[in-house]
């Protein structure tokens, strides 16, 4: 995983500050896969106000390029990407497409939406990384239209090891804006959470599939 330590200060205090994301360690988030969570991250909001989203399009714009070099093509992914990445690619002058989970049942069965060529170079833009699995089904999406992928670039990760492992796999560089670490050290500095609750949050992040099992 690959961070500039500026950014990914400034981008977690904007993201607490907006109530992007929430810390409720006393009481727990449930996520959609079943787990137990103390936090919860809904960077869609992100969208509603103009200062911060025009903040992370010009950081994603800057480090995109300074990482990876100008891509052909932004891909966002389905459907917490699709606004930030258009953003972004506005901002670069580049093409856009979107990447669903799967391929629709109906019309033209497409699962890339958009104009890509095979042998184009790709950037994708994801909004959260938690386990890695639905970015990765976009890259292997991308991989086999023909498109060359440079990278993957979100605005935050849980830093699962589970997802570091995954990425690694698939031999594809992860650029995030921010990152879990980041926003606890901000988050206790900040008076967000207490010490007491920054333990709990490190707990969890360390185990979070059985997290909430254990309670």
């Amino acid at each position: 995983m690959i961070f500039n330590k500026d950014t990914a200060e400034k981008t977690a205090e904007l993201l607490l500050q907006i109530n992007a994301i929430k810390l409720n360690p006393g009481n727990p988030f449930t996520w959609a896969s079943g787990w137990k969570s103390p936090i919860y991250c809904d960077n869609r909001l992100i969208l509603s106000f103009p200062v911060i989203r025009n903040y992370v399009r010009d950081e994603f714009s800057k480090h995109i390029e300074k990482q990876f070099g100008k891509p052909d093509v932004i891909a966002g992914v389905a459907t917490g990407a699709i606004g930030i990445g258009m953003l972004v690619a506005e901002s670069m002058g580049l093409p856009f497409v979107y990447v669903r989970p799967e391929p629709k049942k109906h019309g033209r069965q497409n699962q890339i939406e958009g104009f890509l060529q095979k042998g184009q170079n790709v950037v994708i833009v994801e909004d959260l990384i938690s386990t890695g699995g639905s970015s990765l089904q976009a890259f292997e999406a991308l991989k086999e239209a023909g498109a060359v992928v440079k990278g993957m670039a979100a605005i935050f990760t849980y830093g699962f090891d589970v997802s570091e492992q995954n990425f690694k796999k698939a031999n594809l560089d992860l650029y995030t804006l921010s990152n879990y670490q980041n926003l606890l050290n901000l988050a206790v500095a900040k008076q967000y959470i207490t010490e007491k609750e920054e333990s709990t949050l490190r707990e969890w992040n360390a185990s979070p599939s059985t997290w909430g099992t254990e309670q």
